[in-house]
């Protein structure tokens, strides 16, 4: 690692954390010389802990069974997807070689295996092996439970001999502790979770070795699990899917875990905010967050244990915040990570919260769920419309108002801080940004997050204030970034005003952040307000006036024209929006060789895409500049 990353690290650090850290560099330091091999785990019985989940496949809808039959023609054919990739083919006859574990499929190269202890691997900021994402993504091992319900809807007997060479082929390429497999706690939960509920669904039709492997291979995880936590500074969604891998491991085990339920619950309350929104400043961080616990609860009632009962309410906060929000919105990070999962899918929340409506029995309005979830968590009750109005979430810092007039438009207005704990690993510098929907469709959008590790330059504009639909200052981001999930410095967002008392329908609310104080003397105030049809930003430079940029990303596909200063925004030659500026410079700008060449969003991880990135130049003051955006009639 670098000597500015730790010195970085270290400033976001408190001493009980520094101390902290030294004594997870001994545990490692001492972990490589007492290197265990396989032998070190022996078999033991484990428990069902879900005995009733193969019953409630055998009741699985057809369009479920469909769906589930897909998928797992897909994996058993030698083909596997995921973050915007495919792995190259894999022959029926070899399905899961040894280097599959260790492959990118980017660049065609392999990470270090099995003689390599896995703490010597950098995969922070060596990119010569790709990025880490992608191998650990197939070694969570998601296929399996597709796998294993596929085998009991069908019978089919090559799903259970796929699941069978899978287990075999990770156990032998995987010893404790090498490899890139044990080198990140929320990869060995997730592992353990897909081999717990694929046992539990078809444990009786695996071979005996294959029973003994998984066996071996959740002793071993729940070692390491409980030696290297996530803490402190790191104790955001990892640290949730840590403590759901142990209270499940822990049932299948027979160990006590009480203890782990309680620190479970305890950490839900913290990263979801009693609005229901994500203290990650991620919807889809806060869905896999909400998705682990879920499932320990519903591990829970099949067993007839209590659970902690402060649970339930905050997943219900979660899945009516998720129900105000427009299809698919997202900011923040999006790492596509799942914890039941048949693949891809366009609205993760949307999806979680339905399940979690299915399990609790609540009624709203809930996107449709995924088959898999469908199947372990229930059906939720169907029937509410989609809420109207504006919702403010003050907890989480953001505000979303649906119009009931023709025009049908989304807004998403966020005035929330820059993201949980001191690293806000996963936020985005993105302070007073706004997203607009029209008719269903993403018009004014969040640029997406691309990649992680190995994701560079890119890395850093996904997150920067230039690519968010908000003002910057000379191409300075309101957040200063000191690492691809570590900020310098912070700005603060609150919420200062909401009006109401408006003419019919009528609204407006103001925020602020801080992040331009230290460096510029000024604090950006944003008021958005609608009213008669249109909306009106009007921004503000509180301190001093300042040449300042508005950036309005657009949507892929979308097209411009320039009339003055009005920017007249369509798709398929129909029009919808027009932005109507003040006096000043106005550009619009599609992709670039360079950050900040032109607009670019990236619809899915590991997938960018060129699209038009208006800018406005001009001085703003204390009494502010507006932009006004008025849909154009019926398009």
């Amino acid at each position: 690692m670098t000597l500015n990353w730790y010195m970085n690290r270290l400033r976001s650090m408190g001493p009980a954390e520094i101390v902290h850290r030294v004594l997870e560099r001994c545990r490692r330091m001492i972990s490589r010389r007492d290197r265990r091999s396989w032998s070190a785990y022996s078999p033991q019985t484990l428990n069902r802990v879900f005995p009733n989940l193969r019953l409630r496949i055998t009741h699985a809808t057809v369009a479920h069974r469909k769906a589930i039959a897909i998928a797992a023609d897909g994996v058993m054919a030698g083909r596997f997807s995921a973050l915007g990739r495919s792995w190259p083919e894999r022959s029926s006859a070899d399905l899961f070689p040894s280097d599959l574990w260790s492959c990118d499929p980017v660049m065609g190269t392999q990470w270090p295996g099995s003689d390599t202890y896995t703490f010597d691997i950098e995969y922070r900021h060596d990119g010569s092996h790709g990025d880490i994402k992608y191998p650990w993504e197939i070694g969570r091992l998601q296929f399996l439970p597709v796998l294993a319900m596929h085998g009991v809807l069908s019978g089919d007997d090559r799903a259970i001999r796929a699941i069978d060479a899978a287990v075999s082929s990770w156990h032998d390429a995987n010893p404790p502790f090498t490899g890139i497999g044990w080198s990140s706690g929320i990869e060995v939960a997730l592992r353990a979770i897909s081999l717990i509920v694929t046992r539990d669904i078809v444990g009786d039709r695996l071979n005996v070795e294959t029973g003994q492997n998984i066996a071996r291979i959740l002793a071993a995880s729940i070692y390491w699990l409980k030696r290297f936590p996530s803490r402190y500074s790191s104790a955001n969604n990892h640290l949730i899917a840590e403590l759901a891998g142990e209270y499940l491991i822990g049932l299948s085990l027979g160990h006590p875990v009480d203890e782990v339920e309680k620190n479970l619950a305890d950490e839900l309350l913290k990263q979801i905010f009693p609005d229901g929104c994500g203290g990650e400043q991620s919807p889809s961080y806060a869905a896999f967050s909400a998705e682990l616990v879920l499932l320990c609860q519903a591990a829970a009632s099949e067993r007839g244990r209590d659970f902690d009962r402060r649970v339930g309410g905050r997943l219900e906060a979660f899945a009516r915040f998720v129900e105000w929000l427009p299809k698919a919105a997202t900011f923040g990070d999006d790492d596509e990570g799942r914890v039941l999962t048949l693949g891809d899918e366009d609205d993760y929340p949307g999806s979680v919260a339905a399940a979690i409506r299915g399990f609790f029995g609540g009624e709203g309005f809930v996107a449709p769920g995924s088959p898999i979830r469908s199947i372990v968590f229930g059906d939720p009750v169907r029937g509410a419309e989609k809420p109207l109005g504006l919702g403010v979430f003050k907890d989480g810092g953001v505000s979303i108002w649906r119009s009931a007039a023709a025009d049908e438009m989304e807004l998403v207005f966020d005035h929330g801080d820059l993201g949980y704990l001191s690293i806000a690993a996963h936020g985005h510098a993105d302070a007073l940004s706004i997203a607009l929907s029209v008719g269903g469709q993403p018009v004014l959008v969040d640029p997406g997050t691309w990649l992680y590790g190995s994701g560079g330059i890119w890395r850093d504009w996904f997150r920067s204030t230039m690519a968010h639909n908000t003002l910057h200052i000379e191409g300075e981001s309101q957040s200063v970034m000191s690492g691809a999930f570590n900020w310098s410095h912070k700005a603060n967002a609150v919420l200062v005003g909401q009006e109401e008392r408006l003419p019919a329908g009528s609204w407006a609310l103001t925020a602020q952040h801080t992040g331009y104080q230290r460096r510029f003397g000024v604090t950006h105030q944003r008021r958005v307000l609608y009213d008669q049809g249109r909306l009106v930003v009007t921004d503000r430079l509180l301190g001093a006036a300042r040449s300042a940029n508005l950036v309005f990303q657009l949507a892929a596909g979308l097209v411009t024209e320039i009339d003055g200063s009005v920017v007249r925004i369509s798709r398929d030659n129909a029009p919808l929006l027009e932005l109507r500026f003040p006096g000043g410079d106005i550009s619009v700008a599609s992709g670039g060789s360079l950050p900040g060449d032109g607009g670019w969003v990236s619809p899915r991880f590991g997938i960018k895409v060129p699209a038009p990135r208006i800018m406005w130049r001009g001085p703003v003051g204390p009494n502010g500049v507006d932009t006004v955006i008025v849909p154009c009639p019926r398009f």
